[in-house]
């Protein structure tokens, strides 16, 4: 969130369309939209623009209890006072409340009671709108006077759903914009060029960025992972599965490097297969379809990445589910990093033990670092950010053909290539790197030759050995000449073999 910009904050109580007015003003469906009390639960942030004013967006958790506004029980560590809390904090610093109600339930005492608190914990000077939302027809635009009775000044009708009315309340926001902050106004053209320049720069860092997928199985400490790594709450933590419900994209900035985090929903394995067949609708009736939506979500933030970043409870087994998971990543040439988070509940801490009882279940990801850490302490978690760094660089490593060459001519002087079926050892004309983030090695043999399995997985490993490729899936890609009677040598193309090694 850009602190130099105004803020607008979103607030009413649960399912009242905070969520539908947030992805239609930002004109993104960044935040879940469901029929569930509490389905935003980490309070979304975005920044907009209307009429030439841009600002901060924040789409608050809905607040169900009045007692947290208070700080009557915010020693408590329920998730949904978590919610809460942090949706009074939003408050507090909101230039702009967008006080929602529905028009289709009326008034209920639980609004009336809402604007009493706010009127009692916020200044006067605080700008509230009133929006009425749902009135998505004619009968129920009639009752908008209703809610002349809650005294928060004119109430403004609006349909998230279908935008209607809603140009209307950004007129009322942008202009009290212009009179709160008349720079926005005066400065003009040259906002507007800075604003392009900026989101063209913000466009090539974005690009240039590391861009890290959290995943895992839910409740192993992804969020709290990235609160010790931002120094400060952002996402709700809860001992609670599933407490994570939406993609939250976290951007900040590491020895010189933008890194992107996405704190993924915690993936379960039912919920994993239902996110391969289910289409997202456009609104949700259970809470198992919920979290099926979360997970689709998660795996799509997998396909954004460079880096997954796999969060295990190291305190429980390892199940065919964290295989699967590690599968998902491989499949996609995903470079890995294994965070063991809740290191300190350990008694025996033993690294050697805990790291070869974890590559002895997951023998096709030992080519992955694992670190071992407290995300409650904050132990090792500087660590996780420096080999971040380093698993990006080594992934966009570029060898040269001098290199490729003196690599090949030592390996088959240690090993001879072995040879997958026929009487003689294959011959290895060429090997070059094809491609990088991530690295695909092409390996060049005789148009009659077969070169075995096992070797392909020599070379890979002594590629490893040799020149790093840390936390990196290798591709290595075995192709045939393929022989033409007549042709000349120049005209003979290659022939693709499918055997290949991504360890």
């Amino acid at each position: 969130m850009k602190k130099k910009l105004p803020t607008v904050v979103i607030f009413g109580r649960t399912n009242v369309g905070k969520s539908t007015l947030f992805n239609k003003i930002v004109e993104r469906n960044l935040a879940l939209v469901a029929d569930i009390d509490g389905t935003t639960r980490d309070s979304n942030i975005s920044e907009a623009e209307w009429n030439g004013i841009n600002f901060n967006l924040v789409d608050t958790g809905g607040i169900m209890d009045l007692d947290f506004l208070l700080d009557k029980k915010a020693e408590t560590g329920d998730i949904e006072a978590k919610v809460q809390k942090q949706a009074s904090d939003y408050l507090t610093k909101a230039d702009i409340i967008l006080f929602l109600v529905d028009a289709k339930s009326g008034i209920l005492p639980q609004d009336k009671e809402m604007v009493q608190l706010l009127k009692k914990i916020l200044p006067k000077s605080k700008k509230i709108i009133l929006v009425v939302n749902k009135s998505d027809n004619v009968g129920l635009r009639k009752n908008i006077a209703t809610f002349y009775q809650l005294s928060m000044g004119e109430p403004v009708s609006i349909s998230a759903a279908t935008g209607s009315g809603t140009g209307d309340l950004l007129d009322i926001v942008t202009d009290y914009l212009n009179e709160k902050f008349p720079l926005l106004k005066k400065q003009g053209k040259r906002i507007k060029e800075e604003i392009e320049a900026e989101i063209l720069e913000k466009q090539k860092r974005h690009d240039e960025a590391l861009k890290v997928c959290l995943i895992g199985k839910p409740n192993a400490g992804k969020s709290s992972l990235i609160n010790k790594m931002m120094g400060f709450e952002r996402t709700i933590v809860s001992p609670t599965p599933h407490t994570t419900r939406e993609p939250q994209d976290i951007e900040f900035e590491y020895q010189n490097r933008l890194v992107k985090l996405v704190d993924t929903a915690g993936i379960s394995r039912s919920g994993q297969k239902g996110a391969k067949k289910t289409k997202t609708p456009k609104t949700i009736k259970d809470v198992k379809a919920l979290e099926k939506m979360s997970i689709e979500r998660s795996l799509h933030s997998l396909n954004k990445a460079d880096i997954a970043l796999l969060v295990l409870d190291i305190n429980e087994e390892l199940t065919k589910q964290d295989a699967k998971i590690i599968e998902e990543i491989v499949i996609r040439k995903k470079s890995l990093l294994i965070v063991a988070n809740k290191w300190d509940l350990i008694e025996e801490k033993d690294t050697k033990k805990f790291t070869e009882k974890i590559y002895d279940f997951l023998p096709f990801a030992t080519w992955a670092p694992i670190i071992f850490v407290s995300a409650k302490t904050g132990n090792k978690v500087k660590k996780v950010l420096d080999s971040l760094i380093e698993i990006d660089e080594q992934r966009k490593v570029e060898l040269s053909e001098s290199q490729l060459d003196k690599f090949l001519s030592r390996v088959i002087k240690m090993h001879k290539p072995a040879k997958g079926k026929g009487t003689k050892h294959p011959h290895i004309y060429k090997i070059h790197q094809v491609s990088v983030n991530p690295p695909i090695i092409e390996v060049k043999i005789g148009s009659k030759d077969n070169l075995h399995f096992s070797y392909v997985r020599f070379l890979s490993n002594r590629l490893r050995e040799r020149f790093g490729f840390k936390g990196t899936p290798i591709s290595v890609k075995v192709l045939r000449n393929k022989k033409i009677h007549g042709a000349h040598d120049g005209n003979n193309g290659p022939k693709k073999i499918v055997t290949r090694s991504r360890r």
